[in-house]
């Protein structure tokens, strides 16, 4: 009895993990290959209006993945000029979503910058690695044009 206490509730806590997950797609590159991109879906913390979708290669057999990667961000939900006043304004912006890829210190960052003058979020996604970086990224925008953000700042521009 005490074995299918645990068994049931192994079970229910990998059902429970696995409903947490971010993951919304996994494509398989070929038949004899451990590689798949995996498709993640990543809500920005601070502006819960907007979604990433993130595609990556998973190399399960490698000690690390590579550093390709895809992003496309749009906005899902209102976003307000509350939503912006808590974010990093600066030029570098700030690291929105982080993730290991390997045990060798490399990670998937993705940073959020405001770009003020044209009323747009850009989210870049890039790789690091601790001992000599990484050039591989790629770049989505969110416009503000219609929002309550973007009518917030258009008043604050004008003063």
């Amino acid at each position: 009895m005490n074995i299918n206490v645990k068994l049931v509730a192994l079970v229910a806590l990998s059902g429970l993990m696995m409903s947490c997950s971010d993951d919304v797609g996994k494509v398989s590159l070929g038949l004899f290959t451990t590689k798949d991109v995996i498709i993640d879906a990543k809500h920005d913390p601070k502006i819960p209006g907007v979604t990433c979708h993130i595609s990556r290669i998973k190399a399960d057999l490698d000690f690390a993945d590579p550093s390709d990667m895809s992003i496309s961000c749009r906005q899902t939900g209102p976003i307000s000029a509350n939503d912006l006043a808590d974010i990093d304004t600066s030029k570098g912006g700030e690291v929105v979503f982080k993730e290991s890829l390997s045990i060798l210190f490399k990670s998937l960052k993705v940073r959020r910058i405001l770009d003020k003058e044209n009323q747009t979020l850009l989210y870049l996604s890039y790789s690091t690695k601790e001992t000599n970086g990484s050039h591989k990224h790629a770049l989505s925008t969110v416009p503000l044009y219609g929002t309550q953000a973007w009518n917030a700042l258009k008043v604050d521009g004008q003063n």
